[in-house]
């Protein structure tokens, strides 16, 4: 009999693609299923986008290329922070990756062993501690609360550090549930960090261009007194609706970039080399689709939170980032994953139940308004007729 590391049998999955693949299961079967699941945009990829990359298979770039990135593409994405967030960073400190789910890995890896500490937000990105518990270290949660609009307080997180601390897991605008984390709450984790140099902070901002009623996304390169320690994880999946075209980037300290280039050499050489000048015309080109994809976003989020606070026993914050709704459905009497699988296999609309992003999920479910404003308001109209006739007490 074949035997494998202890770790693969602790490592565990995204259940979002396995919803996916339900609900088009069933779809395939003639049935009509709307996806509130998935996190992705239902928007085109930007046509100057996909041009780039065509002309670039033209143009011969059909080779490999540094195992960070072009250059050009790194110097984009250090005046594109410059730009947006009056951030400055070194292109040699930048390494492109093959979707942002890289970099955690990559991060996750480093610093993960038996005997550590790892801290991660919960309900979180189910990855986070997948590769928490495939290295063999702890995971410790975070606990992102309702009642702190799902933003992570500074107090309870420091708390939690121990001297076994190595790695700490932060996102903000986050995943699943909308929050933002604001600038003073911030400064307060960032003034307690600075007395443990030791500790690593990955701080996922893939979702920073995504922020409504004037909430501004603070990134952790701001602060001069940690940054020796902070990896920054970004990307192009959700800004420009580029999901398949796995691009992502990191912003690594000096300390660790190296270690990443020899991740990247010993595990995929390279990203696709057309997909890298479709990165650079998306940070150089025009911006007015990715800003009007977030306009619309927000529209769509106003349709959601309406909707699921006239439903029967649900109730929802207003998401302040991202594009997702994380309402609390304990009022209704169901458990949070038998909400969700009846609401697909029932009701036809796919939504991810909130244990599937961690221990403090139960309670809510996950809704993407990644989708028209016509399948939104259908979708609602089935969640309450499904509701009305099946409440739990």
């Amino acid at each position: 009999m074949l035997k494998t590391i202890a770790g693969f049998d602790r490592i565990g999955e995204e259940n979002a693609f396995a919803v996916l693949a339900r609900a088009n299961a069933l779809a395939a079967q003639g049935r009509d299923i709307i996806n509130l699941g998935i996190g992705q945009p239902d928007f085109r990829t930007p046509e100057h986008i996909v041009e780039a990359a065509i002309k670039a298979l033209r143009d011969g770039h059909h080779g490999y290329t540094p195992a960070t990135g072009i250059l050009p593409l790194r110097e984009a994405v250090c005046a594109d922070l410059k730009a947006r967030l009056n951030v400055t960073a070194d292109p040699d400190n930048v390494v492109i990756v093959p979707g942002g789910k890289v970099t955690m890995f990559m991060a996750i890896l480093m610093f993960g062993e038996p005997g550590v500490d790892i801290l991660y937000p919960d309900p979180g990105f189910p990855i986070y501690r997948s590769m928490i518990e495939f290295t063999g270290a702890r995971p410790v949660p975070v606990p992102i609360r309702e009642e702190n609009d799902f933003a992570f307080s500074a107090e309870e997180t420091l708390a939690l550090l121990t001297p076994q601390t190595r790695l700490l897991i932060l996102n903000s605008p986050a995943n699943p549930t909308g929050g933002i984390t604001p600038r003073a709450e911030i400064e307060t984790l960032v003034r307690g960090l600075e007395a443990r140099p030791d500790i690593a902070v990955l701080s996922d901002e893939i979702y920073s261009q995504m922020t409504y009623d004037g909430n501004e996304h603070v990134s952790l390169l701001e602060f001069d007194s940690i940054r020796d320690h902070v990896i920054l994880l970004d990307g192009w999946s959700k800004t420009y609706a580029m999901t398949g075209w796995r691009m992502g980037y990191a912003v690594w300290p000096d300390a660790l970039v190296d270690k990443a280039r020899k991740l990247a050499v010993n595990c995929w050489s390279c990203v696709n080399a057309p997909a890298q000048y479709a990165g650079l015309a998306a940070l150089t080109g025009p911006q007015d689709a990715a800003r009007a994809m977030v306009e619309e976003f927000d529209r769509r989020r106003k349709v959601v939170v309406d909707g699921l606070n006239a439903l029967p026993g649900v109730s929802c914050r207003t998401p302040l980032g991202a594009f997702y709704a994380f309402p609390n459905i304990t009022a209704t009497g169901w458990k949070a994953k038998s909400l969700a699988s009846a609401l697909l296999e029932q009701a036809g609309v796919a939504t991810i139940g909130g244990p599937d992003f961690g221990i403090l999920g139960e309670g809510y479910i996950r809704l993407s308004y990644a989708n028209s404003t016509e399948n939104i308001q259908k979708a609602l109209a089935r969640m309450g007729e499904f509701l009305d006739t099946n409440r739990k007490d």
